[in-house]
């Protein structure tokens, strides 16, 4: 199992962890975005475009033998920072329904563009299975 790594006396985050220290083999996920595994976008709204994120990446997660409690880290991208504020609600609860309650070290980082138009969100994961 993976160590979440609070340091004493530091307010604990909501959504995410400061650090994780893990051992075992190593799942790498390439960037998902918010399309279905056939590249079609249901959606615009960021919050569905997110959930089908984490869709896609729990899909590549299992097929590595990784689950979300192996998630290590997560870098996001979004293409608007506003947007996912304002979303940030409806974002939590579908990383919650997809994901459980396990929380990876992550970064959250503001790009001008995705390579795909319509993307509005690609998230990046590491998981470490244990040995």
């Amino acid at each position: 199992m993976n160590r979440l790594l609070q340091p004493p006396g530091w307010p604990r985050p909501k959504g995410y962890a400061n650090g994780v220290a893990a051992r075992g083999t190593m799942v790498f996920v390439a960037g998902q975005i918010g399309w279905t595994p056939e590249g079609v976008f249901e959606t615009d709204d960021f919050a569905g475009q997110a959930r089908q994120a984490f869709e896609n990446t729990l899909a590549v997660l299992s097929e590595g033998g990784a689950s979300p409690e192996h998630m290590a880290r997560q870098t996001w991208y979004v293409t608007d920072k506003r947007e996912y504020l304002d979303n940030a609600r409806e974002v939590g609860q579908a990383f919650r329904d997809v994901f459980g309650r396990n929380f990876p070290a992550m970064a959250v980082v503001e790009v001008t563009a995705l390579v795909e138009d319509r993307a509005k969100i690609e998230i990046e994961t590491t998981a470490v299975v244990p040995d």
